[in-house]
C-alpha cells in the first residue's frame, strides 16, 4: 500500500539534498553496484516515493557515490530517509544488500546505528539563487 507523492508534491514545494558514500574499493564490487542500480526493485522505488522523495540521482566517480534527491518540504533525512525500509520487506532487503557494497566516507559525522549511513553534504553554491540576486542589466559576460 504505497501512496504516490507525485500529485501531492506538485502543489507543495520541495527541498534538495546531497549526500555521499563510498563503495568498497574493488572493481567488481563497483561494477555490480552500478549494474544493480540500473534496475532497482519496484518495491524500493515505490517506498522511496512513498516517504516523500520525488527525484533521486546517484553519480559515481571511482568508488565515491554522490546522491542528489528532492523531497517534500519538511522532510528530515535523519528522521525520514530510512523509513522506506519499513514499508516493505523488499526495501529492507535491498538496503541491507546494498550496504554490503558500501562503506562510510572517512571522517564522516553521524551515527550509522541511527540510520545515518550516507554523509550529508552542505550546499555551498546555488547558481539560480545568485543569478536572481544580480542587478537586472542586460550586459553579456566579459
Amino acid at each position: 500500500n504505497f501512496k504516490s507523492c507525485n500529485k501531492e508534491m506538485s502543489a507543495q514545494s520541495s527541498k534538495a539534498y546531497a549526500q555521499c558514500l563510498d563503495l568498497k574499493d574493488d572493481k567488481e564490487t563497483i561494477r555490480q553496484y552500478v549494474e544493480y542500480h540500473q534496475k532497482v526493485w519496484p518495491e524500493v522505488l515505490r517506498a522511496l516515493n512513498a516517504i516523500g522523495i520525488t527525484k533521486m540521482k546517484i553519480f559515481i566517480a571511482e568508488n565515491r557515490l554522490f546522491m542528489y534527491y528532492e523531497a517534500r518540504e519538511g522532510f528530515d533525512p535523519k528522521v525520514d530517509f530510512q523509513k522506506y525500509t519499513t514499508l516493505t520487506p523488499k526495501a529492507a532487503e535491498w538496503d541491507n544488500w546494498m550496504r554490503t557494497f558500501q562503506q562510510r566516507v572517512p571522517n564522516s559525522q553521524g551515527n550509522p546505528c541511527q540510520g545515518e549511513w550516507w554523509t550529508n553534504m552542505t550546499e555551498c553554491f546555488d547558481l539560480q539563487s545568485q543569478l536572481s540576486n544580480l542587478p537586472s542589466d542586460n550586459s553579456t559576460p566579459q
